[in-house]
């Protein structure tokens, strides 16, 4: 069988796995290069969006993304665990690709055969082996699955471990410091670590902060399981937003969003594309489409969100020069 580091069980066990000491444990663990990222209202897009906004950004980085603060964390904590087995559409294995290399540990990472090739050359620049299988990011991670199990391997799943998760978490951790309350998390739904540790550290110390994911319209089987309490998935996903194009959810993240979100709403490519187009202009950065979720899912209810406070990561920025020519 292939080795997992962590059961149901434990994701169950919210009180122990997803406290706030075990956030703060991960935030003093965390190598520094992904911690206490810039976060900031700017006027000129909360004029346009008619309310406040807190961004929070996790692009500044050796790997571009928020996945550094878990993937660190959780190969910290599963040394002894190697050889690594993960799927990923690009910024995960990037993360753990990062982390294993630092810790000298060997990697192989499955991808769809139409993942971002820049994210790809970038998890081979780290040191890891590529594998590429299928035509989506869930093909990919059968395989994944099938290959650590015939060599023995330890498979990693984002949105399944734990330490994942409290990795993610520290970026809450850094928003409670927000001088002013928050009303509204919007947090991007993938595998569903992000909000899960984001979630779990506002659900126990700031309650009144609504926890609110946010889904492609062309992948919507995270909200769709949530919201009728179980698994469902759906043949194909369809949208830009690579890094959250979810077609078979991963049921112990599930599991936990029951006690970590309040709502999630689905978002449509096209309001995304604005969202990163407003952006770029505006604070002058470049998102790629799952980081700008956030800020899309805010542009396109304005009755909802205008009395608000509201705060969002701009958790990935891993665009091809040809993204950036065709979105930007």
């Amino acid at each position: 069988m292939d080795r997992t580091v962590s059961t149901q069980d434990s994701f169950l066990d919210m009180t122990k796995r997803y406290s706030q000491d075990a956030i703060a444990h991960a935030y003093n663990s965390i190598d520094p290069i992904f911690l206490n990222t810039p976060q900031f209202e700017l006027e000129a897009l909360n004029q346009v969006l008619g309310t406040r906004i807190l961004l929070k950004i996790e692009t500044l980085n050796p790997i571009r993304s928020f996945k550094g603060r878990g993937t660190d964390y959780f190969v910290q904590q599963q040394l002894h665990q190697s050889p690594f087995v993960c799927a990923s559409a690009g910024n995960f294995g990037q993360g753990m690709a990062y982390a294993c290399r630092k810790y000298n540990l060997p990697l192989t990472v499955f991808a769809a055969e139409t993942a971002n090739p820049l994210k790809l050359e970038r998890i081979q620049q780290f040191g890891a082996e590529v594998r590429l299988v299928g035509l989506d990011f869930d093909a990919a991670k059968s395989a994944a699955k099938a290959y650590a199990q015939s060599q023995n391997y330890t498979y990693v799943e984002d949105g399944h471990e734990p330490d994942i998760a409290i990795g993610a978490g520290t970026i809450a951790l850094e928003l409670s410091h927000s001088p002013d309350p928050i009303d509204i998390l919007l947090i991007p739904i993938g595998n569903g670590a992000l909000i899960n540790g984001i979630g779990s550290w506002y659900k126990a110390k700031h309650p009144a902060t609504q926890v609110i994911g946010v889904v492609a319209t062309g992948a919507p089987a995270m909200e769709l399981s949530w919201r009728n309490h179980r698994l469902m998935t759906t043949e194909t996903v369809q949208t830009i937003a690579d890094g959250i194009a979810v077609r078979i959810p991963v049921p112990e993240a599930l599991d936990v969003m029951k006690d970590t979100v309040d709502d999630i709403v689905q978002v449509s490519d096209q309001a995304i594309l604005e969202s990163m187009k407003l952006l770029h202009r505006l604070a002058g950065i470049i998102v790629e489409p799952a980081g700008a979720i956030g800020v899309a899912a805010a542009m396109v209810d304005p009755e909802r969100f205008s009395q608000h406070r509201l705060a969002t990561p701009l958790c990935g920025s891993n665009l091809t020069e040809e993204q950036i020519n065709q979105w930007l």
